[in-house]
């Protein structure tokens, strides 16, 4: 598997500073953040941007395999709202295709608490995904609906339905263990039991709880509000997500591809050590437990 730094981890530099300290800290690959007015991401459409980064990674070694809008309006009841949500994610594929990234983070819409309308949201999010697919496909792109909070598919089981609903190859699950942890949703096993077949990109990070019995409440979709909280971010391998045994089921159901680390340093700096030595312990830890196949196929 390859490991890639993901600039959420890095808000205080540039791009190109971010792939830097991605090599330096060992890494194979960076996932960037495509939204504008964040230092470390690329901003909508800005092709000039793009082409710097591209120079930067192909000088760092350090490629670009995969972009993480923020766009949520892909199930907005709001004709203008959808299309321009829509057209955000073609300049997203546009972007990957420039760079050779063959994935992009979807956030399936958003969806909190209170909401109405399940079922007409939820088919805007099809026609969407069904409108986006083959323009994806054709650029090489893989489209990763990630399990995600404030989105439609918080569950391991939502975002198979939507991916089983969608069924076309370049639709995928974003796997992100720590996700389902914090919500209370699916364990690992009963996540792969349901999605292990579907993934197409995996988002490596860990927590620990600061109240386990806390039911969970997130009135974003983004981060959660420190009011909010009940964990606290840790670099991987120091939380509770049991990263042996995911990584013994990632293989088992055949996904042998980017393991992206989300150190969420933007949102939670105060959890977590500086990203040059937080990357740096993340990829330790991952490396020592990828060393010894058996014991990860075993675990």
């Amino acid at each position: 598997m390859r490991l890639a730094g993901h600039t959420l981890g890095t808000p205080n530099h540039t791009v190109p500073q971010a792939l830097q300290l991605f090599r330096a800290a060992g890494l194979d690959a960076a996932e960037v953040i495509y939204q504008d007015d964040y230092k470390s991401g690329l901003p909508l459409g800005d092709r000039r941007s793009a082409m710097e980064a591209l120079k930067a990674a192909e000088g760092e070694g350090v490629p670009i395999v995969g972009l993480t809008p923020y766009t949520t309006a892909i199930n907005s009841l709001e004709d203008t709202e959808w299309h321009k949500a829509v057209d955000e994610f073609r300049g997203a594929i546009d972007t990957a295709h420039l760079l050779g990234a063959d994935r992009v983070r979807v956030y399936a819409g958003s969806w909190h608490a209170g909401d109405t309308d399940h079922a007409a949201r939820w088919g805007q999010l099809r026609k969407a995904l069904e409108t986006l697919a083959p323009e994806a496909q054709q650029a090489g792109v893989r489209l990763c609906v990630e399990n995600h909070f404030g989105t439609m598919t918080q569950t391991a089981a939502d975002t198979a339905a939507l991916v089983r609903e969608i069924a076309l190859p370049s639709v995928r699950v974003l796997y992100d263990q720590a996700n389902l942890t914090f919500t209370h949703d699916e364990n690992y096993e009963e996540a792969f039991a349901v999605q292990g077949d579907l993934i197409g990109h995996v988002h490596v990070k860990d927590l620990v709880f600061t109240d386990p019995n806390a039911a969970f409440r997130a009135t974003e979709t983004a981060r959660v509000n420190a009011s909010e909280r009940a964990v606290r971010s840790r670099v991987v391998g120091s939380g509770v997500i049991p990263w042996t045994q995911i990584l013994a089921a990632l293989l088992q159901h055949g996904y042998d591809d980017v393991l992206s680390i989300e150190l969420e340093y933007r949102w939670h700096p105060q959890d977590l050590p500086a990203p040059e030595v937080g990357f740096r312990e993340s990829v330790a830890v991952l490396r020592s437990m990828l060393s010894d196949p058996a014991k990860v196929r075993n675990a």
